[in-house]
């Protein structure tokens, strides 16, 4: 069964992360997303692209079940970065539509770094947004290490990743991280008014925007991922990622030392 549902209506390509019972993202998941972005890219019938998540959740980040797998077959981050994640947050960067992000609830770790990419947020007020990756013993990866700095300044930005604290809907509507925020029962219509009013409007020109936006604000993107990359490889091996994924599991506080 696929773990990303796609519609294709009136110029409006809707994927809904569909993993329950929190879409969690797998190798799976990631592989269809870029399937999906490719296509979209190629068909002059997608105009605008909408992500959102099935049910309460838009995304819990990536499965902790596979990285516990990773780590016994020695797997290598970077190499799992270099193949998954980073492709995906520059296909999104780089394709030339509008790419809107509806977060219908809870987002997290990569699920965040994903949102993040996406051009424009709009946000239930059931939304909550955590970075994640250090509350089991990880760096930043997916972009986040750029792009959340780069909506919400560097101060607020290293406060919630270090912190792991949630920011609530209202407070990134406050800081910019979010374009609009609606009532959760309201979000998909919402969503797709505005994705069809980005469907509608002259979608060559958005696209050279985008790329405009791209040289300015993110000219050292693929950079940062990269190098993302490299940290988390030093993290994956160290103690606290082995600790931070046992709590996890074990759904109790980490105990770092």
């Amino acid at each position: 069964m696929a773990e990303v549902q796609s519609e294709l209506k009136n110029g409006v390509l809707t994927l809904t992360l569909d993993r329950p019972p929190v879409n969690a993202l797998d190798l799976k998941t990631i592989a269809e997303l870029q399937a999906a972005f490719k296509q979209a890219a190629r068909d002059e019938g997608v105009r605008c692209v909408a992500l959102t998540g099935a049910g309460a959740t838009f995304c819990a980040g990536h499965d902790v079940s596979e990285m516990l797998a990773a780590r016994g077959g020695d797997i290598s981050y970077r190499a799992h970065l270099l193949a998954t994640y980073n492709p995906l947050i520059l296909q999104i960067r780089q394709i030339e539509k509008p790419v809107v992000a509806a977060v219908n609830g809870p987002v997290a770790g990569a699920g965040l770094g994903i949102a993040l990419a996406c051009d424009m947020r709009l946000a239930a007020d059931t939304a909550r947004f955590t970075v994640g990756f250090t509350g089991i013993g990880l760096s930043l990866d997916s972009g986040v290490s750029l792009l959340l700095p780069a909506l919400i300044g560097l101060g607020r930005a290293t406060e919630f990743a270090l912190s792991n604290e949630a920011i609530s809907a209202e407070q990134a509507l406050e800081w910019g991280l979010v374009n609009r925020l609606v009532p959760a029962a309201d979000l998909e219509s919402a969503a797709a008014a505005l994705a069809a009013s980005l469907a509608a409007g002259a979608v060559g020109a958005f696209g050279l925007a985008k790329r405009s936006f791209n040289r300015a604000i993110l000219p050292n993107l693929e950079e940062a991922l990269d190098y993302e990359a490299h940290m988390q490889e030093i993290a994956s091996k160290g103690a606290e990622h082995r600790e931070g994924v046992a709590a996890f599991l074990e759904k109790r506080p980490p105990k770092f030392k």
